[in-house]
């Protein structure tokens, strides 16, 4: 390789990694989501995402203003042709304390799901329980999973496409028997730049055999539409994304979210309108008649009688 273009790697590397560092960082910081005393216990699957989410916590360890225990643990599934020795080698590298825990879950997925069929629920579900159950054992306070921003955006719109929820994937989560914390430390993060960190670090990638050979998954349509959506209108993944981050319940639909029943108008209330939009100025009802002109047809306004209202509006 040429030695302007290593030069331009590692330029381009280094600046990937002060990203991810500051996006990381800052969802952390957003979510409270490691604490000092915490034992943080990454999930390791050999992929590019939990690659990266690894190597910056421990970039985040060495600068953090806490103390922080950070251990590597990755679940062999007993796929076929699964390499063994790939992650322990690469954790003896990096230094990291891990688990390797060996549970075989695939002819599970394989027994009970039809060929053809997605496996991704079972075999997810399976994992989980595994690596719950395993945090634990060795007293983890926190479990770490290297789901990204696009994740979160395309589990939402699984989720409204084909499950009828408003629903993603929380970047804190507590378990529902309350034993366990997840956090999604990548929550602010781009996939397109965790997969151009990964190719610049070199990261040993494992492919999933399993789920990956599933191109027609529903998952896979989303993320096309979203590539899309990023190269037509640059930008429109970011706005959904803060959209998810600013809700208002009260101008939805869902009435477990918000008690449209009992909602009733208060008739001592002074009429300022519907100020719902903060950066428009509320329109004063009371004072039309000082701030406007009103035309009224000299007889009473009987239904059907047009009444015409001119220069109400006062800025």
């Amino acid at each position: 390789m040429a030695q302007e273009t290593i030069k331009k790697n590692i330029t381009r590397m280094n600046k990937l990694q002060k990203r991810l560092r500051r996006e990381v960082g800052s969802a952390i910081a957003d979510y409270n989501m490691i604490e000092d005393g915490d034992r943080v216990m990454c999930c390791l699957s050999g992929g590019k995402d939990s690659y990266a989410m690894l190597d910056i916590l421990l970039n985040l360890q060495q600068r953090a203003p806490i103390k922080f225990e950070i251990v590597a643990v990755n679940l062999d599934q007993k796929q076929p042709g699964f390499p063994e020795d790939v992650l322990p080698r690469y954790l003896d590298q990096v230094g990291v304390a891990y688990h390797i825990l060996e549970k075989d879950t695939y002819s599970i997925v394989k027994e009970k799901i039809p060929e053809g069929k997605t496996t991704c629920s079972l075999c997810s579900r399976l994992r989980r329980g595994t690596l719950y159950g395993f945090a634990q054992r060795i007293g983890a306070t926190k479990i770490a999973l290297g789901h990204h921003r696009d994740d979160i955006i395309e589990t939402m719109f699984l989720n409204m496409f084909y499950g009828g929820k408003m629903k993603a994937m929380p970047p804190k989560l507590l378990s529902d028997d309350g034993a366990n914390m997840v956090i999604r430390p990548l929550a602010y993060c781009r996939e397109k730049d965790i997969a151009e960190y990964a190719k610049l670090k070199e990261f040993p990638i494992i492919p999933c055999n399993l789920c990956g050979s599933q191109e027609n998954l529903k998952r896979q349509a989303i993320k096309d539409m979203m590539k899309q959506w990023d190269k037509q209108h640059p930008g429109r993944i970011e706005t959904i994304f803060t959209a998810m981050q600013n809700t208002a319940p009260s101008q939805g639909v869902d009435r477990e979210q918000f008690d449209f029943v009992s909602l009733k108008r208060d008739p001592n209330a002074p009429m300022k309108g519907d100020v719902a939009e903060a950066d428009l100025p509320a329109f004063d009802f009371l004072d039309i008649s000082n701030s406007g002109h009103i035309n009224l047809d000299e007889a009473a306004p009987d239904r059907g009688q047009r009444i015409d209202v001119v220069e109400t509006f006062q800025p």
